[in-house]
């Protein structure tokens, strides 16, 4: 949950999976489904994503374009 909307847990993710959840969701978004990953999962931005980047080192870094709005 962002820290905008209350959450205090602090998770470490990839840089590269955190810019793709923020390029794809508002904070509202990301508060709904909170810590459900496998409804993230279902999404299928988050399984495009998930698919292409399961294949790649741990250290890959990529530049991730914004979604338009």
């Amino acid at each position: 949950m962002p820290k905008s909307r209350g959450g205090r847990e602090v998770v470490p993710m990839h840089p590269i999976c955190q810019q793709t959840l923020i390029n794809n969701f508002t904070n509202s978004e990301l508060q709904r489904y909170g810590m459900d990953v496998e409804s993230l999962l279902a999404l299928p931005p988050v399984r495009k994503f998930v698919d292409w980047v399961a294949n790649k080192d741990p250290d890959f870094n990529a530049p991730i374009a914004k979604k338009k709005r």
